[in-house]
């Protein structure tokens, strides 16, 4: 394997992999994602960590220095992954570039397996499966485990924890700072457009916590990936290669879709003063959702998550086409968002 080189990284006789962790008020969750690197297989490269804060208030910065990670830490008025991500590998010294969320744990012997991949000239990037590590804490949590999962293969867009070869970082400028969601796929593209490809591989990568055990943060996060549907794909809206249209577009459509058999159920109930309208609607969204869990039982034999899941996929819609409409009323008011934190 070829160990690439890019402006600021040391030579070695081993590959050097550096670990860039993000974080923000992740507490115990910081310190087990730590210890997971820690534990990390080392066959044939050596590892540097990075911990980057984003103005914790829990101590995350002390916690980090205690585990030998180089710290960053920075105090953004507007803080995004995108700005931690690109201040860890900006100082990483390595020819690969591993990024984590600090509320993730590493698979041991993902990045050993990985590399081999990354020694094929096209892989630019490649990823695993991630999953979430509490399921069985929130009907939540047991749904969105499920949209973590994606078949294997070249795909064109990979998640936040993800391992890079660091020359491609330095070619693109890294991540664009000025989204607060969708930095990711956004800066795929850009990748991509350069002739490289991604690899989803088939193993295990992390583990998630992904914490959310309220409604009101299930619709938070489903907001900031409609806000991330919109603005990406407007940055390449009249582009060759266009992006995240299609799943804007037939968001905006499923919920106009909802909105209208609600108000028509609704409507007709008040008019024939009877619970038939409505409760035909309910009947249709449940054999829309039994539809969708039908078309998505490769991806797990639970039949009650395959339900929820079925489920999800229509009510998310939404918060979904919400965080859009948020997304163009803060274009039109000249407005750029904050972070969305629903933690």
């Amino acid at each position: 394997m070829t160990d690439e080189s890019g402006a600021g990284a040391k030579t070695h006789e081993m590959p050097l992999v550096s670990v860039v962790v993000i974080g923000r008020n992740e507490g115990q969750r910081l310190q087990r994602c730590l210890d997971s690197i820690a534990g990390m297989s080392r066959r044939g490269f050596e590892v540097e960590v990075i911990y980057v804060d984003s103005d914790s208030t829990d101590g995350s910065v002390a916690l980090a220095e205690a585990a030998n990670a180089r710290t960053i830490a920075l105090k953004p008025t507007r803080p995004s992954a995108a700005l931690g991500r690109n201040a860890g590998w900006k100082v990483a010294q390595g020819s690969f570039v591993l990024f984590l969320d600090g509320d993730t744990v590493l698979h041991p012997e993902f990045v050993a397996d990985s590399l081999a991949d990354l020694s094929k000239d096209e892989i630019g990037i490649v990823w695993g499966n991630l999953r979430e590590l509490y399921p069985e804490r929130s009907l939540y949590i047991r749904v969105l485990d499920l949209d973590w999962i994606y078949p294997p293969g070249y795909t064109s867009f990979c998640g936040g924890n993800a391992l890079y070869r660091r020359s491609i970082l330095e070619a693109t400028d890294g991540f664009d700072d000025t989204l607060v969601a969708g930095e990711e796929p956004e800066l795929c593209q850009r990748i991509t457009a350069l002739g490289y490809r991604i690899l989803h591989a088939d193993r295990p990568m992390a583990g998630h916590d992904l914490a959310i055990t309220r409604w009101q943060q299930y619709w938070k996060r489903s907001t900031r990936s409609g806000h991330a549907y919109a603005e990406v794909s407007a940055r390449f809206r009249g582009t060759a290669q266009p992006f995240w249209a299609c799943e804007a577009r037939s968001n905006r459509n499923r919920f106009m879709l909802f909105l209208a058999c609600l108000v028509a159920g609704v409507a007709g109930s008040v008019l024939i003063r009877s619970l038939i309208p409505i409760g035909l609607f309910c009947l249709f969204i449940a054999a829309l959702s039994l539809r969708s869990a039908w078309k998505a039982r490769w991806k797990t034999n639970d039949l009650f998550g395959l339900v929820l899941y079925g489920l999800h996929s229509h009510v998310q819609q939404v918060p979904l086409y919400i965080g859009q409409l948020q997304y163009q009323r803060s274009q039109k008011k000249g407005i750029r968002r904050s972070l969305f934190e629903y933690k």
